[in-house]
C-alpha cells in the first residue's frame, strides 16, 4: 500500500523524482496535458498523461451500441398533429382564442362599416335594431367552424400558403379588433355615426 502511494506521488509530482534520488528529472515545471521529457543519459524517461483526456479518447473511440436512425422524411401532404384537448385548444396561448376573436372582428368591422354607410346607424344603434341576434349567430357559427379542424388535430400553419398565411390572418384580425374598438370609441365620443 505504501509503495503504491509513493509511486503515485512520484508520477503526479515530478519534483519528488529528484528528491528520491532518481537520475531522471523533467526539464520544465510547466506540463502540457501529455509530457514527454528528453531522454537522459541512462535512458530513463518519465511520461505524464492527463487522465481526463484519456477517458475522453476512450469514450470517442468506444463503439456506440446502436447508431441513431436518420429522421424519417414526412410527406408534404401530411399535416402535423397538435394537441386536441379542449383545455389546450382554448387556452390563453392556444390556437383558438385569438384566431376566433380576430375572425369575428374582421367580419364585425366590415359589417359595421357597411351598415353605417347604408343606413347611417352607429354600432350601438345597429346592435339595438336586431344586430345582437346576428352577432350571436355569427359568433356561434364561426366559432364552431374554427374549432372543428383544431379538435381534429390540424395545425393552422399547415394550411397556409402564398398570401393567405396564418400570420397574415393573425395580423389582420388584430388590426380589425383595434379598428372595431376605435370605431365604437369614436362614435361614443362624437355622439353618433362616424359618417
Amino acid at each position: 500500500m505504501a509503495s503504491s502511494v509513493s509511486m503515485q506521488s512520484i508520477l503526479v509530482n515530478p519534483v519528488a523524482v529528484g528528491r528520491l534520488g532518481h537520475r531522471c528529472r523533467p526539464s520544465s515545471m510547466v506540463f502540457p496535458s501529455t509530457y514527454f521529457p528528453r531522454q537522459q543519459k541512462n535512458g530513463c524517461t518519465l511520461q505524464v498523461r492527463c487522465m481526463a483526456e484519456e477517458s475522453q479518447k476512450e469514450q470517442k473511440s468506444s463503439p456506440v451500441s446502436a447508431p441513431p436512425s436518420p429522421p424519417q422524411p414526412t410527406s408534404p401532404s401530411a399535416s402535423p398533429k397538435v394537441s386536441t384537448k379542449f383545455t389546450d385548444v382554448l387556452a390563453f396561448s392556444g390556437p383558438a382564442p385569438e384566431r376566433i376573436n380576430g375572425r369575428l372582428a374582421m367580419i364585425g368591422f366590415v359589417a359595421a362599416m357597411a351598415v353605417e354607410l347604408a343606413k347611417g346607424d352607429d354600432v350601438a344603434a345597429q346592435l339595438a335594431n336586431g344586430g345582437l341576434t346576428w352577432f350571436l349567430g355569427t359568433t356561434a357559427v364561426l366559432s364552431l367552424a374554427s374549432l372543428i379542424p383544431l379538435f381534429k388535430g390540424v395545425d393552422v400553419q399547415s394550411k397556409s400558403k402564398g398570401l393567405m398565411t396564418s400570420d397574415a390572418e393573425l395580423w389582420n384580425g388584430r388590426f380589425a379588433m383595434l379598428g372595431l374598438v376605435a370605431l365604437v370609441f369614436t362614435e361614443y365620443v362624437k355622439g353618433g355615426a362616424l359618417i
